[in-house]
């Protein structure tokens, strides 16, 4: 009968030597009960005892003469030293002579007991007995042994710490020494990702892995048993890209065909099929949370965005392979899912059908849904820029009746529309033929509405010019007004304004700007105008629209024309007759030197109660030298020291004007198209002599040069100089409107006359998400606000503003049809008038109808400053702290704390709930 010996290593035999030696450290000869592994590479090595080496020989022998010549060749070999030698073999111990076994160390074999070595290596009184039958479990623990051991484990080492340790020191997957390792399907695909992860585990003994899956199956759940098959075949790495592909293919139509392909995808990797859809949703799930971290991680090529991107792009290629693209094309997370969904959104764009928006809006929701919509934020927000030029081709305003009218429907409309083409001009970052074609067109349609609208409005220039001035501006605000009628108003009392100059901002950079600054530590402010939505303001530049009149006009108070001398020497008059000082910074007199980020007399000027004003040309240098911005757009960060000045200006407390001299056009013609064959040139965009086809000649007490008359373009593709980035000069409304912006640091007060621009109110419906709650004056077009016109039809019916701004249109004490509105029953309930009683201060009846009104249109959400401005709009007073009237709206509507009406969000959005406030305030007819 044949006795089954143990397999003893290096490392059994070093931890049995330095338990033995202790006792018996004259000891020469350690015989073994267990057979020398062959897999070990080495037979001679050395042990540390008690702090000295001593020198090891294995000798593995399977007769009695065997052991005893290996024991004498060694003391011949051996003379004087401390060597060792250890027998290992097959030879029973009643074989061995009396003679050499009182040699040995104990006098007979020593057993290995790989348990007993397991506990002593994590200095363990006892293991778990569930580890003492698991010989692959206890045999790799003695071969992994990290160089600095195992760590220390207390009284017990259970199974699970012990398969834990093994897991960090065999694979990588967390540190041995930990007392605790998180593993779980995240930890577990990761691990898949790293270079050497599975090659370590495909290199293990077949029962060691078989064991590690048994316990990772149990731990991690039923995704790890084929993530484990993958990495034994090798083909860790696609674990992830596979599963995710396979979420894909079992959610197709025909999954029943996916599966084949799968199987072939996988091949012995998958057990049965009943464990695919498991791993599956483990892989999606892991792919689900890993997004979210790219989502949030900021910079478009970190390292979580590079991971995810990766895995998806993987399986994307494994599709093609194995040839699933068409039927995985659907998919809510792979990229080739993302890029079909925009590849229908394109198809959508251009087409003049009535359904054309709805169907672009529908296709603009399913890109949005994408898992990856995120991630592809760039391309996401060009295809919703899309979708929003297409809405706003869709409108039907009537055209202005004036040129204060059309300059102030640029600002608030076509002037966004600038911004739109602008952004689809870059191209989408997929850089798809489809997709960019269908921009194209888009933008192609997008420029010839506009070349009407220039058009028209260069019909109303054209008279408008020949009688207009500072006493008879045909109600339009001139640029040489601007400093009175905006940054004056902000010096009363003390105030100490800081008017920014962007030389060449046009309306598409100043909404863009604006909406950036819109809650970063800025509040904007406009005019009240009892009656009437709040709006931003927007000037009428000098003509020609060039620096030298626009900006001398503008900084002087006054039609003029001339150079920076001219430009000073006007500020400083206008403010002294104001019994104010002030001082104006040109280029390179306000950047600061080297370590510092503004130069000292700015900030001087800025500590001072003084009136500042600065010149900002980034924006007219860089469509000189050809650069249209960074990224096509201009931005806050784009123009330079404009960051610092408005920090600078809200740390010592000033309001501040942002406002141009002039806009500006952008070449968007073919590379090859050349200057317009015209004489009498003066400018990119204007001359003297006769108009032609794209031309008007512009001539008034408005024209500050060349006898009051020139010829000005007003067609974009129109010019008579070389090829730059952009010009201006010329009569089309992009050159000619000048946007004011005028903004109070966050918290700060809003002075007299002036009240908040609600965020709604900032930007125009067709920018907004259709459906999206919003302000419900910001519907009303200039030209309504001030004559009381209608807006076309499909206006009307494709915005919800348009139905509140009705609502507050209203006569007194009657709703449409003679229905009251839903802020008229309130008022006028039994409950409300009781309430009204207790609260002191209360808002008049007017605002409190108006706000709800303007709530409840608006799907019961608004923020605080367009709940305050449609109270304002309803009773014409000044609500100048908004977040304070909401909360009078609270302590009036919430009867016994029920949150009628709350501040939510932070206090950014005003929330109404419309059952609950029937319920408080019920209205009976008859009791009005």
């Amino acid at each position: 009968m044949t006795i089954s010996r143990p397999v003893a290593g290096r490392r059994a035999i070093e931890v049995l030597l330095k338990a033995e030696l202790k006792v018996a450290p004259d000891g020469r000869l350690v015989l073994v009960d267990a057979v020398w592994d062959s897999a070990e590479p080495h037979t001679e090595f050395s042990v540390t005892v008690d702090g000295e080496p001593r020198r090891v020989l294995v000798s593995d022998q399977h007769s009695p003469l065997g052991v005893t010549e290996a024991w004498h060749r060694h003391l011949a070999g051996g003379v004087g030293d401390d060597s060792v030698l250890v027998v290992t073999g097959t030879v029973p111990a009643d074989q061995l002579g009396l003679d050499l076994r009182a040699h040995a160390v104990r006098r007979h074999p020593l057993p290995v007991d790989r348990a007993e070595i397991v506990a002593q290596l994590f200095e363990a009184a006892d293991l778990d007995p569930q580890m003492l039958g698991e010989h692959w479990l206890l045999e790799a623990l003695l071969q992994a042994e990290p160089l600095d051991g195992w760590p220390r484990v207390g009284n017990v080492l259970t199974r699970d710490r012990a398969v834990r340790a093994l897991l960090g020191a065999r694979l990588g997957l967390g540190d041995p020494a930990s007392g605790s390792l998180d593993l779980d399907a995240d930890a577990l695909f990761a691990w898949t990702r790293t270079p050497a992860g599975p090659a370590l585990y495909a290199a293990l003994p077949k029962e060691e892995q078989h064991g590690l899956e048994a316990w990772l199956g149990r731990t991690v759940g039923p995704a790890a048993p084929t993530l484990l098959a993958l990495a034994a075949e090798g083909r860790g790495s696609d674990a992830l890209p596979l599963g995710v592909l396979a979420s894909a293919a079992l959610g197709s139509r025909s999954s029943d065909a996916a599966g084949f392909a799968l199987g072939t995808l996988f091949g012995p990797a998958l057990a049965s099929f009943d464990t695919l859809r498991p791993f599956a949703d483990a892989a999606t799930g892991v792919l689900t949370r890993w997004i979210a971290q790219a989502e949030g991680a900021g910079a478009p090529a970190s390292p979580a965005r590079s991971r995810v991107l990766g895995v998806l792009e993987r399986a994307d290629r494994l599709a093609a392979d194995a040839r699933l693209t068409e039927l995985v094309r659907g998919d809510r997370l792979l990229p080739s899912g993302y890029l079909g969904r925009l590849r229908a959104l394109a198809a959508c764009l251009g087409a003049r059908s009535e359904d054309a928006t709805a169907r672009a809006e529908s296709a603009l929701r399913d890109l949005e849904a994408h898992q990856l919509a995120a991630l592809f934020a760039e391309s996401t927000e060009t295809a919703r820029t899309a979708v929003r030029l297409t809405r706003w081709l869709a409108t039907e305003p009537a055209p202005p009746a004036t040129v204060a009218q059309a300059v102030q429907e640029h600002l608030a409309s076509s002037g966004w529309a600038d911004l739109a083409i602008g952004v689809l001009a870059e191209g989408d970052a997929s850089r798809d033929p489809a997709v960019g074609e269908a921009y194209r067109r888009l933008i192609g349609a997008a420029r010839e509405r506009r070349t009407g609208l220039d058009a028209h409005f260069a019909g109303l220039l054209v008279s408008w010019t020949e009688t207009a001035c500072q006493h008879a501006a045909g109600g339009a605000l001139l640029i040489e007004d601007v400093l009175a009628r905006a940054a004056a108003p902000l010096a009363q009392g003390g105030g100490r304004p800081l008017i920014l100059v962007l030389d060449g901002m046009s309306a598409d950079i100043a909404v863009r700007v604006a909406g950036e600054l819109s809650g970063r530590a800025w509040t904007e402010i406009v005019p009240a105008v009892p009656g009437t939505w709040p709006q931003r303001q927007a000037a009428v530049s000098m003509l020609p629209s060039v620096t030298r009149v626009s900006r001398a006009s503008l900084l002087s108070g006054r039609p003029c024309e001339g150079g920076q001398g001219a430009e000073r020497t006007g500020f400083t008059a206008f403010w002294r007759k104001r019994h104010r000082s002030a001082h104006l910074f040109h280029k390179g007199a306000y950047e600061g030197p080297l370590g510092h980020r503004l130069d000292s007399q700015v900030l001087d000027a800025l500590a001072s109660d003084d009136i500042v004003a600065v010149v900002v040309n980034t924006i007219d240098d860089a469509l000189a030298d050809g650069r249209e911005g960074t990224s096509g757009r201009w931005g806050l960060s784009d123009i330079g020291k404009l960051p610092d000045l408005l920090n600078a200006a809200r740390d010592y407390g000033r309001p501040v004007v942002l406002v141009s001299d002039h806009g500006h056009v952008i070449d968007r013609t073919d590379r090859g198209h050349p200057p317009a064959d015209a004489t009498g040139v003066r400018g990119a965009r204007w001359r003297t002599g006769d108009a032609g086809d794209g031309e008007i000649t512009l001539a008034g007490p408005r024209v500050l040069t060349d006898g009051r008359r020139v010829t000005a373009a007003w067609r974009d593709d129109l010019r008579y100089t070389a090829r730059q980035a952009g010009y201006h000069g010329g009569a089309s409304l992009a050159e000619v409107t000048v946007p004011v912006i005028t903004l109070v640091p966050l918290g700060g007060a809003v002075p007299s006359g002036w009240v908040l621009l609600p965020p709604e109110g900032a930007e125009p419906a067709w920018w907004q998400k259709s459906g999206s709650a919003v302000a419900p004056g910001a519907g009303i077009s200039a030209g309504a606000a001030r004559t009381g016109s209608a807006p076309a039809t499909a206006s009307r019916k494709s915005s919800p503003k348009a139905v509140a701004r009705d609502a507050v249109e209203l006569p007194a004490g009657v709703g449409g049809g003679g229905a009251l509105t839903l802020g008229q029953r309130t008022t006028r309930s039994a409950a409300y008038r009781a309430q009204r009683e207790f609260v002191r201060a209360a808002p008049p009846d007017k605002a409190v109808e108006a706000a709800l009104d303007a709530l409840d249109a608006a799907g019961g959400k608004l923020s605080p400053g367009a709940v305050a401005a449609a109270a304002q709009a309803a009773t014409g007073k000044s609500q100048r702290n908004p977040a304070r009237f909401a909360t009078m709206l609270e302590r009036l509507l919430n009867i016994d704390g029920y949150p009628v009406l709350r501040l939510v969000e932070s206090g950014r959005t005003v929330q109404l709930d419309r059952a609950l406030l029937g319920q408080q305030f019920p209205f009976q007819e008859g009791t009005a």
